[in-house]
């Protein structure tokens, strides 16, 4: 059975779980800040344009994290693979998680994380408003990818998302 209904501040639990049946992957992005590497859990990461390479991932602005983001001149985008939970979950807990699973630093001093499914090291080209939330688009610098499977988002669950053969 459906359940139909017009979104309002009264009822944004139930906004929530609707957008929670668009199944997602997970991502952690990370940057650089005058508290030292610091990471944010994130499902809100789409490509965004192929010439120039874009990306955008949105953070919510009364996230505790967010002004680590709002003004960050380079990031980086850790799509999770399905045998990274651990990772996903250290960062939805703290902001410093990266000091457990440290893998080094770009050029431009924002904190990698290794084996992931895939890595977008981005320059930020703009930021723009979007509610409770802001857009933000980076330009990709550098890129890796491997293979496997891949941690997914669902209903407020973790999944796995299996690679086709």
């Amino acid at each position: 059975m459906a359940t139909a209904f017009r979104p309002d501040a009264d009822n944004t639990r139930i906004l929530r779980n609707a957008f929670g049946r668009f199944a997602t992957g997970i991502t952690v992005v990370t940057t650089n800040s005058n508290d030292g590497p610091v990471g944010i859990t994130a499902n809100s990461f789409s490509s965004l344009s192929l010439d120039p390479a874009l990306v955008l991932w949105s953070p919510d602005k009364g996230s505790r994290r967010f002004p680590y983001f709002e003004k960050a001149d380079h990031f980086a985008i850790h799509v999770l693979g399905a045998d990274q939970g651990e990772i996903c979950e250290a960062f939805a807990k703290s902001a410093y998680a990266y000091q457990d699973h440290y893998g080094h630093l770009n050029k431009y001093n924002v904190p990698l994380i290794e084996n992931c499914l895939a890595r977008f090291e981005c320059a930020r080209v703009a930021a723009y408003p979007g509610g409770d939330h802001m857009i933000m688009v980076g330009q990709v610098i550098e890129a890796e990818m491997r293979d496997g499977d891949a941690l997914a988002f669902y209903a407020g669950k973790y999944g796995k998302l299996v690679a086709p053969q």
